[in-house]
């Protein structure tokens, strides 16, 4: 009987162990960024060399009615989601920002890339983002609650969901 015990504990044990969750704190990516790194899909040389700039987009988004699918831009880092690199900003020519999404939530970039110019792939349009949403990413910033508490106003921005990123300079 005493056996049976000891065994049944061993197996217990084992079990346990072989079953228990790694308790890893998530974040973003490791990395540098450096020339040439690319995150997600990637981006071919024949996309990346028809990329066009922040200004043009906005202007294309414009003309064609809020959505520019399958197309490449290119533009410098601002902002990269301090929790899991799930988002980042780039600077447009006023010197605000859009927002860029991972499609699918499929990769993270890691928050080097701040300051780092890009090439994105994918789709962009403009949107309204609510007040609410506005919050969540200041949050996910860590900006200062000063700043999270002043966003009063839903906000139209152009918003690009990317298929994938390459770091060009």
């Amino acid at each position: 009987m005493k056996f049976k015990a000891i065994l049944f504990a061993a197996a217990v044990s084992v079990s346990t162990l072989a079953f228990a969750q790694e308790t890893k704190k998530f974040g973003p990516p490791a990395g540098n960024a450096l020339v040439g790194d690319v995150y997600g899909g990637g981006v071919a040389s024949n996309v990346e060399s028809k990329a066009i700039s922040v200004d043009k987009l906005s202007k294309k988004l414009k003309k064609e009615n809020k959505k520019v699918e399958n197309v490449a831009v290119k533009g410098k880092v601002t902002d990269v989601c301090e929790k899991k690199g799930c988002w980042l900003t780039i600077q447009t020519e006023d010197n605000s920002q859009f927002f860029v999404k991972m499609k699918d939530y499929a990769f993270f970039v890691p928050t080097a890339l701040k300051g780092k110019t890009v090439v994105l792939d994918g789709t962009a349009e403009r949107k309204v983002t609510s007040i609410d949403e506005q919050k969540h990413y200041a949050e996910d910033a860590k900006k200062p609650q000063s700043e999270i508490d002043a966003i009063t106003t839903p906000k139209e921005e152009i918003r690009f969901v990317a298929n994938g990123i390459k770091v060009v300079n």
